[in-house]
């Protein structure tokens, strides 16, 4: 084999300091706060290297100065580092069956400012209308805080739109029109920004990846427990798209059939999860007892009304998530396991402490149960998580990006210059 030409040699060292640009942001935003040795460590590179790197994304404006730590050091105190948010900006797109939401979101992870609409999904070019007023509010915010900062939107939807409607009680004649159409490269087009599309709970997952319990663990399944049921898979630190985007679809999982009245029987033997863990089985179970649930602002209501039937909910739910969960940990064999939703905290805690017992009751023999944790974002997960897949796809160590991702120095001459 012939030797490496200067050039080749140069733009691999190139490559090479692209990748550990990455490395050390990742580094940092795990560690929150974290001295140059620290990072060193982290990262496994030398001390030079982490000088230098360091010094670049400071010239970039991506991280900066937050302090000394004084206290078990010998010597002069060191310097702390922190990931800069008003270094970079992410703007998230959520489109729902009955919701349409917009957030944007810095570097460190925080939600600067928000737009939601809770009404029934209308056709795609209505939407795209209100979606794009609501992107220019948000990147004029973002302007205002630090010009040219920010790097696109990230776009989380349910893929199928308009499929297994009678599974979650709705009739939205619109969504016949979301199939085959490309709201991402609309909404780019109108825009002019670039935007990354996922499935919605692949981009919940990614929320609890880049700031929740991915700082924690670089393995785990993700369940987000919404008007539907998705999740998300993280191995390795990174999440898992599969062939179509479509891992973690926990929706479909197979299930045996619900003992409750209100859950219309399936057409075969098995069900899927989503009939029975979601908010719509929910509505559905409320609206049986005889509340009128129109949509989940009816729903605070209705259960102060009848604790009893959100008991019976709860109970079947988490009845359903056992075989799911098992069968993840079985496949993939990850330790943990994250339970989010929209339901709030009271709700969400007494989900997870009965699937704990239910998991510890049907664990095999030589075999424990994974880890459960509630997620960390809640209702925002699917806003925040669409929003950092920009900051993600221009910032992530990712092995796939490490011979071809653009230099963090490069990522737009207005932007990073």
């Amino acid at each position: 084999m012939a030797p490496a030409s200067m050039a080749e040699r140069g733009l691999t060292s190139a490559r090479i300091r692209h990748y550990h640009h990455r490395i050390v942001l990742q580094r940092l935003r795990r560690l929150r706060e974290a001295s140059k040795a620290d990072l060193a460590r982290a990262a496994n590179l030398t001390n030079t290297a982490i000088g230098e790197i360091v010094s670049d994304l400071q010239a970039f404006g991506l991280i900066s100065v937050v302090g000394k730590r004084y206290h078990g050091q010998r010597g002069q105190p060191a310097t702390l580092l922190r990931l800069e948010p008003t270094g970079a900006y992410g703007i998230g797109v959520r489109i729902d069956r009955n919701r349409i939401e917009t957030a944007l979101v810095d570097l460190g992870g925080h939600l600067i400012d928000k737009r939601s609409h809770d009404y029934p999904l209308p056709a795609p070019q209505e939407a795209l209308a209100v979606v794009a007023a609501d992107v220019a509010d948000l990147k004029a915010i973002a302007d205002g805080l630090s010009p040219g900062r920010v790097l696109g939107i990230g776009l989380a939807q349910p893929y199928n739109l308009g499929a297994w409607l009678d599974r979650l009680n709705l009739e939205i004649d619109t969504l016949s029109l979301w199939e085959g159409y490309d709201f991402a490269a609309a909404l780019q087009s109108l825009t002019g920004l670039d935007v990354h599309a996922e499935n919605d709970g692949t981009a919940a997952a990614i929320a609890e990846l880049f700031y929740g319990f991915g700082r924690e663990s670089d393995d785990f399944v993700y369940f987000f427990i919404g008007p539907a049921i998705g999740g998300g898979v993280v191995l390795g630190g990174d999440y898992r798209r599969g062939s179509q985007g479509n891992a973690g679809d926990v929706a479909m999982l197979p299930v045996p059939p619900s003992r409750l009245p209100s859950v219309p029987p399936p057409k075969g033997p098995y069900d899927i999860l989503l009939a029975r863990a979601s908010i719509a089985a929910l509505m559905r179970h409320l609206g049986w007892h005889g509340h009128k649930i129109v949509g989940p602002h009816d729903l605070p209501a209705a259960i102060a009304a009848n604790p009893a039937a959100l008991e019976e909910w709860v109970a079947d739910c988490v009845d359903a998530l056992v075989g799911p969960v098992l069968s993840a940990q079985a496949l993939l064999d990850v330790p943990n396991v994250v339970i989010d939703g929209d339901l709030g905290p009271p709700i969400m805690r007494e989900i997870v402490a009965r699937l704990e017992t239910a998991l510890a009751a049907a664990i095999p023999e030589a075999r424990s149960a994974p880890v459960l944790r509630l997620g960390t974002f809640g209702s925002i997960a699917h806003a925040l998580g669409a929003a950092s897949l920009p900051l993600f796809i221009d910032f992530a160590p990712r092995a796939t990006l490490s011979a071809s991702a653009r230099p963090i120095a490069s990522l737009g001459e207005t932007r990073l210059a």
